[in-house]
C-alpha cells in the first residue's frame, strides 16, 4: 500500500527498458516465431468497428447521391490546394495512382490483397515505398469522405477516384460498382513476405541485426528464387509482388538492374499473380502511363520515414521533404522523374507511340534512380507539372521498354498502336477488372450503374422457377438418404462444393454447383469417384423432382440439401435429434460461365479438413499453418474451426478414406470421440519418423497402437489454445457444445456465399 501510495500519478510503465523505444522489447512472436497464430482468426473485430454490428453499408450507400458524388469528385479533381498543389492542375493521374496501388495489391493465389477494405490506409501498407504519397491523395479526399460519411466507405471513395479521374481524362469507363465495406484496423495477419524497409528505398535503409546491412540484401529484397535469367522462377507462394514494399515490381528493373527483357519477366509473373494476362497486363500499365508524372526531385536521403513512424508534428502524414516547397516541382516518390507524354492528363496513344517511334538509353533522375531519356534532339517534350514554360524530356521506365524489347509484350503493344479503339476498350475492362476483382460476386455489388458482366465475376445465372418450400425440403432430405451412397458420402459432396470459399476475395463457394463442373469435379482432394457417383445419384433426384413441378430443385441447392441431410442422420445415430438449417436459392453455373484456369487456384494444397496434403508441393512452413489459413479464408472462429475438423474426421471424411485422425470405433457418427481420444493422458504419440507428419497414437498400458494420426489431427491437441476448446469438448457435458457448434459452424459455411440472401446469410455467419 505504501509503495502504491507512493507511485500516484507516476508513469504506469515503469518496465526496464531492455532497448529502443518503451514497448519495443521482444515480444512472444520473438521467442516463438513458429507459434500457430490462432490469433489469426479474428482479423478485424467487431469490436473495431465504431458504426456497430448491426450496420448496414448496403442501405446507407443507397441514400446517398451517387451522381452527384461523381460530380464531387470530378469538381475536386480541378481544384488544387497549397498544401499539396496538384501535378498539371489536375488531381485526375495522382488519383489513378492511388486507386491503381489499392486495388493492385491483389494475389490469385489466396484471394488476399485488393481495394475490398481500404486497407490502404493501415500498415504495412501504408508505409510501403510504392506507396510514397498516396497518404497525400487519401487525405485530399478527406472532405468528400466527410460529407457523405458512413453511406461512403473509404475503400469504395479510393477506387471511386481513379475511376472517375479516368473518365474526366477522357476514358470510357465500364461502370463502378460500391460494396466494399472498411476494415478498422490493420491487417497484422496477412503474409506479405520479408517487411524491413520501414518505407525507405534499400539504400538509405537502416541496418538490421538479422538482415543485415541494405547492401548486403540480395537484389534490393527481391522475393524469387531462381530468378527470371535462369530456367525457372521460383515466386513464394501466395506473394504476387517480386519486391518487398513494392506493389507490382522494381520500375528500375529487378533488384533495380536495369535490364529490359528481366522486368518483362518478372513484370508477367507478376501480373499473372494479380490474375492479369499478358494482354491485360499491357493495357494497364500502357494505360495508367498515358497519365500524370513519376518523381524523382529529391534524393531519397532527404525524406522523412513512412507514415507508421512519422513525427505526431506531421499529422499522420509521412515522406515529409524538407527541400524546397516540399511538394510541386520538388516532389519525391519513387525517385524517377519525368512524364511518359506531352499531354499527361488526356487519354491518348502517345505513350505507345513515342516508346516505339523513339530509341531510348538509360540516364539516371536527380534522385539517383535508373530511367531511360531518347536519344533524339527533335522527340517530343513535356510540359512541366508546375513551372510555366518550362519543357523537359520524356521519360519512360526499365519496365516500360520492357514491353518493347519482349517479343509477345511487342506483338500485344503493336495491336494497340494500330488500334486505338481497342486499345482504349481493353483498358478500360482491365481497369474495371482490377478495381472489381476481389468485390465478390455480383449480389455484392451495389450502385446504379455496374457495368457489364464478365466471366471474372465468377457469375450464376438468376433464379428463374419457384423455389422449394419447407415440406419439399423435409421430402428431399429423406429422399436423398435413400439413394444408393451413404450419408457419409453425401456430407463429403456438399462439403466439396461449399468449402472453397475464401472471405478475402469472396470466390467459391456451393453456389453455381461448380463441383460438378471442371476443374474441381476432378480435383483429387475432393475423391473424384465418389463424388462422380453422389452427383450422378442427385442428378436424378433432380431429374425426378424437377419433371413433377412447378417448383425445381437446383442442383447446387441439392448438394446442399443432400450434406444437411447427412449431418441429421449422423447426429441422430449418435443421440442428437437435430435440424440442420437449409436455406433455397442457389443456381447452377455452366462450363461457358467458369474460367477453368482462374478456379484451378481455389484447389487447395492443404485441406485440413479432410486431411489433405499434396505431396507434390514443397512446403516451408507446416501443413497446420496451412489450414489455420483456410481456416482464417473461412472466417471460421477457433471453436468452430476445432468442431468442424474433429466432427468430419468423426465423419469418416478423410480424401482418401484412410483412418488417419478417425478416433472414433463408430465412423459415420456425429459425436465428440476425436476430442476425447485427442485428449486422453492414456495415449503416447509416437511419430513414425523425425518429421513427425504421421502418429501412431499408442495405449501406454498394453502398447497397442490405438489410432493413426497426422499433425494436422494432433494440432488441436498439441496447441495450447485450441487444447482448451477440445478439452471442452471431451468433457462429461461437451458433446452437446460440440454438436451444436459443429452444426451452427457447417450452416454457416454453406452460407458464407450467399449473398443474394442477405438477411439469412447475415443471421448465419452472426449466429457462430
Amino acid at each position: 500500500m505504501k509503495d502504491h501510495a507512493a507511485t500516484q500519478g507516476a508513469c504506469p510503465f515503469r518496465g526496464t527498458r531492455i532497448g529502443g523505444a518503451q514497448g519495443s522489447e521482444p515480444n512472444v512472436n520473438h521467442w516463438w516465431p513458429n507459434r500457430l497464430k490462432v490469433e489469426a482468426l479474428y482479423q478485424d473485430p467487431p469490436q473495431s468497428n465504431p458504426l456497430g454490428r448491426d450496420f448496414d453499408y448496403a442501405a446507407a450507400n443507397a441514400k446517398i447521391d451517387h451522381k452527384a458524388l461523381w460530380e464531387d469528385v470530378r469538381a475536386f479533381l480541378h481544384t488544387p490546394v497549397d498544401w499539396w498543389p496538384s501535378d498539371y492542375g489536375h488531381y485526375g493521374p495522382q488519383m489513378n495512382r492511388m486507386s491503381w496501388h489499392s486495388a493492385g495489391t491483389y494475389r490469385i493465389a489466396d484471394g488476399r490483397g485488393g481495394a475490398g477494405q481500404g486497407m490502404q490506409r493501415f500498415a504495412p501498407i501504408n508505409s510501403w515505398w510504392d506507396n510514397g504519397n498516396t497518404d497525400k491523395s487519401r487525405r485530399l479526399l478527406a472532405p468528400i469522405k466527410a460529407k457523405y460519411g458512413a453511406g461512403l466507405s473509404w475503400a469504395d471513395l479510393i477506387a471511386l477516384a481513379g475511376t472517375v479521374a479516368l473518365e474526366d481524362m477522357g476514358l470510357p469507363v465500364q461502370g463502378f460498382a460500391y460494396g466494399r465495406e472498411d476494415a478498422w484496423s490493420a491487417d497484422v495477419n496477412t503474409y506479405w513476405g520479408p517487411e524491413g524497409w520501414f518505407g525507405k528505398p534499400p539504400s538509405e535503409q537502416p541496418a538490421d541485426p538479422q538482415l543485415g546491412h541494405p547492401e548486403q540484401m540480395v537484389n534490393r529484397g527481391l522475393r524469387w528464387e531462381g530468378g527470371p535469367k535462369d530456367d525457372h522462377y521460383d515466386l513464394e507462394n501466395p506473394l504476387a509482388a517480386s519486391h518487398q514494399s513494392l506493389i507490382y515490381v522494381d520500375p528500375e528493373g529487378p533488384g533495380g538492374n536495369g535490364d529490359p527483357m528481366d522486368a518483362a519477366r518478372d513484370i508477367r509473373e507478376t501480373f499473372a499473380r494479380m490474375a492479369m494476362n499478358d494482354e491485360e497486363t499491357l493495357a494497364l500499365v500502357a494505360g495508367g502511363h498515358a497519365f500524370g508524372k513519376s518523381h524523382g526531385a529529391v534524393p531519397a536521403s532527404e525524406i522523412g520515414g513512412a507514415p507508421e513512424i512519422a513525427k505526431m508534428s506531421e499529422q499522420g502524414l509521412g515522406w515529409s521533404n524538407p527541400v524546397g516547397s516540399g511538394n510541386a516541382e520538388h516532389t519525391m516518390t519513387n525517385g524517377i522523374e519525368g512524364s511518359w507524354t506531352p499531354n499527361p492528363t488526356q487519354w491518348d496513344n502517345d505513350y505507345l507511340t513515342n516508346l516505339f517511334k523513339f530509341e531510348w538509353e538509360q540516364t539516371k533522375s536527380p534522385a539517383g534512380a535508373l530511367q531511360w531519356t531518347p536519344t533524339d534532339p527533335d522527340a517530343p517534350k513535356t510540359p512541366d507539372a508546375h513551372l510555366p514554360g518550362v519543357m523537359n524530356p520524356l521519360m519512360m521506365m526499365t519496365t516500360d521498354i520492357a514491353f518493347k524489347v519482349d517479343p509477345a509484350y511487342r506483338k500485344i503493344a503493336e495491336r494497340f498502336l494500330e488500334d486505338f479503339d481497342y486499345f482504349t476498350e481493353t483498358f478500360s475492362k482491365a481497369w474495371h477488372k482490377l478495381m472489381h476483382r476481389d468485390l465478390g460476386p455480383t449480389s455484392r455489388w451495389l450502385g446504379p450503374d455496374q457495368g457489364d458482366t464478365f466471366i471474372w465475376q465468377d457469375p450464376v445465372p438468376e433464379v428463374d422457377h419457384p423455389l422449394i418450400n419447407e415440406t419439399q425440403i423435409a421430402d428431399l432430405k429423406t429422399r436423398a438418404l435413400d439413394l444408393d451412397v451413404s450419408a457419409t458420402d453425401l456430407i463429403a459432396a456438399a462439403w466439396a462444393a461449399a468449402s472453397t470459399y475464401r472471405d478475402s476475395d469472396k470466390r467459391g463457394g456451393a453456389n453455381g454447383a461448380r463441383v460438378q463442373l471442371a476443374p474441381q469435379r476432378g480435383w483429387t482432394v475432393n475423391n473424384p469417384a465418389r463424388l462422380d457417383r453422389v452427383l450422378n445419384a442427385l442428378t436424378g433426384l433432380k431429374s425426378d423432382f424437377d419433371a413433377k413441378g412447378p417448383a425445381k430443385v437446383s442442383m447446387a441447392d441439392l448438394i446442399v440439401l443432400a450434406g444437411c441431410a447427412g449431418i441429421e442422420a449422423a447426429a441422430k445415430a449418435g443421440g442428437h435429434d437435430v435440424t440442420v438449417p437449409f436455406v433455397p436459392g442457389r443456381t447452377d453455373a455452366t462450363a461457358d460461365m467458369t474460367d477453368d484456369e482462374s478456379f484451378e487456384w481455389l484447389r487447395p494444397v492443404v485441406d485440413g479438413f479432410r486431411n489433405y496434403v499434396d505431396d507434390a508441393v514443397g512446403y516451408s512452413v507446416s501443413p497446420e499453418q496451412i489450414a489455420l489459413d483456410k481456416a482464417a479464408l473461412l472466417s471460421l472462429s477457433a471453436p468452430e474451426w476445432t468442431a468442424l475438423t474433429g466432427g468430419l474426421r468423426v465423419l469418416d471424411q478423410n480424401w482418401d478414406g484412410s483412418d488417419k485422425g478417425v478416433f472414433t470405433d463408430r465412423p459415420g457418427t456425429l459425436s465428440a470421440d476425436f476430442f476425447r481420444e485427442l485428449v486422453s493422458t492414456d495415449l503416447d504419440w509416437q511419430p513414425e519418423t523425425d518429421a513427425e507428419t504421421a502418429f501412431d497414437l499408442v495405449d501406454r498400458a498394453t502398447g497397442q497402437t490405438r489410432w493413426h494420426a497426422t499433425r494436422l489431427d494432433l494440432v488441436f491437441g498439441a496447441n495450447a489454445e485450441l487444447r482448451q476448446i477440445s478439452e471442452l469438448y471431451a468433457g462429461v457435458d461437451g458433446e452437446r457444445y460440440f454438436v451444436d457448434t459443429f452444426v451452427r459452424a457447417w450452416h454457416k459455411v454453406m452460407m458464407l456465399d450467399r449473398f443474394d440472401a442477405k438477411a439469412e446469410r447475415k443471421a448465419a455467419v452472426s449466429d457462430c
